[in-house]
């Protein structure tokens, strides 16, 4: 690509104040994705408790969690900010209050660190019992099979199919469920986070049996986030991704030594 056409392609990206502020959004964006990605990668450095918790308290924990949330999340949810961006942009043209965008992001990031409490309080409970019930340790890889065939199920499941069908279309969410002002903004996040949350968090619960800092498998839901909520043949995409998940859960239930690590270690 020749310098001309570079410049051009800036020019003409911030040629109207439309334009400016949705090339403005599309880079911070990247800026938080890329921002998450380098505190996790930067983060993994070996010395992490091999459990549900990772042996963090709760604000280091949701700190992780929130960097998760945005580097598996934002590439996915970039075409529902612009959106509303764009439909907001559109009405102050025509008079009306404008909304910042970051609004409705902070409410879709306020349904994500919710579900990080909850998920939290789902590993202290998980890290008690174990410590407690023994068979539950002499059957980590049962469990944790379990869990990503649990996973897998839910590729094919209703509530997936309704929630992913309403963050496949960026203009008739905004346009269904438009509020005006700055909480209507948040309320628009709350909601998107919702259908957000209700398609990816059997994906998300990959995690804990993968291994909360496990790159390779971060990167993998993401992609698969990414490729369902975006790109053609979503619906093949996840019914695949189920099977193959399901597959694998059975496996690791009769092998836990296929579990990322050592064949001794599991991440229950």
């Amino acid at each position: 690509m020749t310098a001309p056409t570079r410049a051009g392609w800036w020019r003409q990206a911030t040629a109207t104040p439309m334009s400016r502020a949705r090339t403005g959004i599309l880079v911070g964006l990247v800026a938080l994705t890329v921002a998450a990605w380098a505190w996790v990668l930067l983060g993994d450095d070996g010395q992490h408790s091999a459990t549900p918790t990772m042996g963090l308290g709760v604000p280091l924990f949701l700190a992780v969690w929130i960097a998760m949330t945005v580097a598996t999340m934002f590439p996915a949810v970039a075409p529902m900010v612009l959106m509303f961006a764009r439909i907001g942009a559109a009405r102050r043209t025509s008079g009306r209050v404008f909304v910042p965008t970051s609004l409705f992001v902070a409410g879709y990031l306020l349904v994500w660190t919710a579900l990080g409490v909850v998920a939290y309080a789902a590993a202290l409970g998980a890290e008690a019992l174990a410590a407690r019930v023994d068979v539950l340790v002499r059957n980590a890889g049962l469990v944790a099979g379990a869990l990503i065939v649990i996973a897998g199920a839910f590729q094919f499941s209703r509530l997936k199919d309704r929630c992913l069908t309403a963050c496949r279309s960026p203009l008739a969410f905004v346009t269904q469920h438009w509020r005006e002002g700055r909480l209507g903004a948040v309320r628009m996040g709350v909601r998107h986070g919702w259908h957000c949350a209700g398609c990816c968090w059997a994906l998300m619960m990959l995690m804990f049996p993968l291994g909360v800092m496990n790159i390779v498998a971060l990167a993998g839901v993401t992609a698969l986030v990414y490729a369902e909520k975006v790109l053609p043949h979503a619906h093949a995409v996840r019914q695949v991704a189920g099977a193959l998940l399901i597959a694998y859960g059975l496996l690791v239930m009769v092998d836990p030594s296929l579990l990322p690590g050592s064949p001794t270690h599991t991440h229950l």
